[in-house]
């Protein structure tokens, strides 16, 4: 099962892949996360696989910001797009973002109205990915502490 990302190789270096990942993970600031995903998605083509890392923000997002609908609307986008992956993409436990997604409606099924945001993070599994973002998390807060946040 799984359609291919091989053509996503460089995706992981990525600043922006970075950025996501940090802004999805540690700052939980989904906003961020859909601004540099948004440019990513488009640059490589719109690739199905980063649309539904995106649109999984953007459904955060609107959660958050008591947008039930919308939430739900983009969560069933993000699910329906990653449920044609394999279990691990991009260096992410895609099984388990699928699994949080799922969660994610099931709660705002039940509370369609007044759900209490949850939050979830993506699971990384790779290694040199982790680092990749350490590393990025570390340029960003410097870059950002002399006043420009560079991507």
């Amino acid at each position: 099962m799984g359609r291919d990302v091989r053509g996503l190789a460089s995706v992981k270096g990525d600043e922006r892949y970075l950025a996501f990942i940090s802004y999805f993970n540690t700052e939980r600031d989904y906003f961020e996360c859909h601004e540099v995903m948004e440019e990513l998605w488009l640059e490589e083509g719109r690739h199905p696989l980063l649309q539904g890392l995106l649109q999984a923000a953007v459904g955060l997002h609107h959660w958050h910001n008591d947008n039930f609908t919308g939430a739900v609307k983009l969560m069933e986008a993000a699910l329906a797009k990653l449920c044609a992956y394999a279990d691990v993409g991009l260096g992410l436990d895609l099984a388990r973002l699928r699994a949080d997604l799922a969660a994610s409606l099931a709660a705002l099924a039940a509370r369609p109205a007044d759900a209490t945001f949850q939050a979830f993070e993506l699971v990384v599994l790779d290694e040199q990915l982790v680092g990749d973002v350490a590393a990025w998390e570390t340029r960003g807060r410097s870059e950002s502490d002399a006043g420009d946040r560079v991507l």
